[in-house]
């Protein structure tokens, strides 16, 4: 399984997890049965709120879950639709949030802890 964490540092497994995923600069993605992991920039980056393309963020590169502090709306339905399982993140490393997701201790990220915006009012959950 492919699985893959915003980070605002690309350092490998000692990432720290970043707190939302359309404004991370890169990610980490690890595969979970190889044990392999990759660093990417975001081709994502500079999209307005809530117009958030997690495909083209990922470059195109095919990813079974995400693990992430906090997530949009639209984001989140787009991962979703597309068969990509979200889970959420506490706080530390890739690594720690790893270990903990193999453990079943991440929570699928459900809808009412989605980012309403960061601006005017709008509020996260993370």
């Amino acid at each position: 399984m492919k699985i893959c964490f915003p980070a605002a540092k690309l350092s490998g497994l000692d990432s720290e997890v970043f707190g939302h995923f359309g404004s991370a600069p890169g990610f980490v993605i690890v595969d979970t049965e190889s044990g392999s992991v990759e660093e990417i920039s975001n081709g994502d980056l500079h999209h307005a709120h809530g117009m958030c393309q997690p495909l083209k963020a990922l470059g195109g590169r095919p990813v079974d879950g995400i693990v992430v502090g906090g997530i949009g709306m639209g984001a989140l339905m787009k991962l979703q639709a597309q068969g990509i399982q979200v889970y959420r993140a506490m706080e530390g490393s890739v690594r720690d949030n790893l270990a903990m997701w193999r453990q079943g201790k991440l929570p699928e990220f459900s809808a009412n802890w989605t980012c309403a915006g960061h601006h005017h009012g709008g509020g996260c959950a993370h």
